[in-house]
């Protein structure tokens, strides 16, 4: 047992000084199975497909909106039949019967005929059909074509919050990976420990058996044994929700088995450039301020739309052929029809013009919005900036706490051997090495979790 400490400190101290220089130099590429699990993520993730769907659909509403520029073709056969209701009551047999009579008498020839009908007719056609296609085409129309722009603008703002998803997600998978490393770490650490106090039982057994320490050793070292054992099990149960989590980010299996990137900690991540130069790249990249600027000309394009439906008309062109009358014969029913048309809202109220100011305080909505999510994102990378500086700090300072009580505990190992040091001694500073391996383990994922916050601010992939 002392040759293996003594073995463990002298490889620590060198491995000690690799760790603080890795965080002095260049970021390496980053882990070929986290990125491998990554794309995975972002090809089967729920919340990302339906995006995409999203996308389709608004693709779908500008597929519409050209569809406006080509004719429309309509078939509109209409077959009526009518009883009782108002009718259409008009004397012309009494009126001219008798007056064409006088004219033949007068002329002596039967010239104009006097058996004429009285008018009695329904308003209401009854077997009447009129078969018909109806044909309308815009010439001009202002709606029509600001309406294609607006879809086109609202398609680019779509995609650019599919790609937000896309950052959030790589940033959410990466850190549900760091989770789960580090609950292996954890168990790993507490399984070390429990190997420890179980070598520490077999001696005390030894220490007792020879009279050189009575049993209460024993049972001190039974119950923090099984103070460990606690330990391990909430660990485990840890290690189980991670990996649950993860396998649910990535659509699968919640039990399926994840692999392990052993040496994604052994370098990590190092100061990245200027904060100004971050929260520069952070203007360019974020996909936020490029939805909102989709919404912004969505916006612009609306108030163009109102302003010129009260300043210029609709034209458009259409007609009908078909076929009109009573019974289907289809005989001498021909007929067409051409149209030329005109609309144009002369006034209706001051309507349009409220539609025109409503669409210009949308306007000035978005370009306030794009400018506090601009101060937004500064802040976003100043704090994830600062963060991972704190980060490194940090651990920096638990890798020379654990390099501290690594060599305290070898001292109280070899002092308990030879019978200079108490138990509770020993307890105590093999705690103090778990609690820094613990807070050093904690410290290396948590500088990797900063580092993926600090990309998610800046949009770096």
């Amino acid at each position: 047992m002392v040759t293996y400490l003594k073995n463990s400190f002298v490889l620590a101290i060198p491995l000690l000084m690799l760790r603080l220089v890795a965080v002095a130099q260049s970021v390496e590429a980053p882990s070929a199975i986290l990125t491998d699990y990554i794309q995975e993520g972002l090809q089967s993730n729920l919340a990302l497909r339906q995006e995409s769907l999203e996308i389709k659909r608004v693709t779908e509403s500008i597929t519409q909106a050209k569809a406006m520029f080509y004719p429309q073709m309509t078939f509109n056969p209409t077959y009526s039949v009518a009883a009782g209701g108002r009718r259409l009551q008009f004397p012309v047999g009494d009126l001219l019967n008798p007056a064409y009579a006088t004219l033949n008498q007068l002329t002596g020839a039967e010239r104009f005929p006097t058996n004429i009908q009285n008018v009695n007719e329904l308003l209401a056609p009854n077997n009447f059909h009129d078969t018909k296609l109806n044909i309308q085409y815009s010439l001009f129309n202002t709606d029509i074509q600001y309406n294609l722009l607006i879809q086109k603008d609202l398609l680019s703002s779509q995609e650019a919050r599919k790609r937000v998803v896309e950052n959030e997600l790589r940033y959410t998978i990466a850190t549900a990976y760091y989770q789960y490393l580090q609950t292996l770490d954890a168990i790993r650490i507490y399984e070390n420990a429990r190997n420890v106090l179980r070598e520490l039982a077999k001696l005390n057994e030894k220490l007792v058996s020879n009279n050189v320490a009575t049993k209460e050793v024993i049972t001190s070292t039974r119950f923090e044994i099984s103070q460990l054992d606690q330990q391990l099990a909430v660990a485990e149960k840890n290690r189980q929700s991670a990996k649950a989590y993860f396998n649910f980010l990535l659509n699968r299996e919640l039990d399926a088995e994840i692999r392990v990137d052993s040496l994604l900690t052994k370098t990590l991540p190092t100061a990245p450039p200027t904060l100004s130069e971050l929260q520069q790249t952070a203007l360019r990249s974020r996909q936020e301020l490029k939805q909102l600027g989709g919404s912004l000309r969505a916006a612009q394009n609306a108030v163009k739309l109102n302003e010129a439906s009260i300043k210029l008309p609709n034209v458009y062109v259409g007609g009908s052929t078909g076929f009109q009358g009573f019974g289907y014969t289809f005989s001498n029913q021909a007929y067409v029809l051409g149209q030329v048309g005109l609309s144009w809202d002369v006034f209706k109220g001051y309507q349009k013009r409220s539609k025109v100011q409503q669409a210009k305080i949308q306007t000035e909505l978005v370009q306030t919005r794009m400018t506090e999510v601009e101060r937004q994102i500064q802040l976003q990378v100043l704090q994830a900036y600062y963060e991972l500086n704190a980060a490194n700090e940090s651990l920096a300072a638990t890798q020379t706490g654990l390099a501290n009580a690594e060599q305290t505990f070898r001292l109280i190992d070899s002092k308990y051997r030879n019978g200079q040091a108490l138990l509770v001694e020993y307890l105590r500073y093999q705690n103090d090495r778990q609690t820094a391996q613990i807070q050093q383990v904690l410290m290396r994922y948590d500088v990797l979790v900063k580092r993926a916050a600090l990309d998610r601010a800046t949009a770096i992939q």
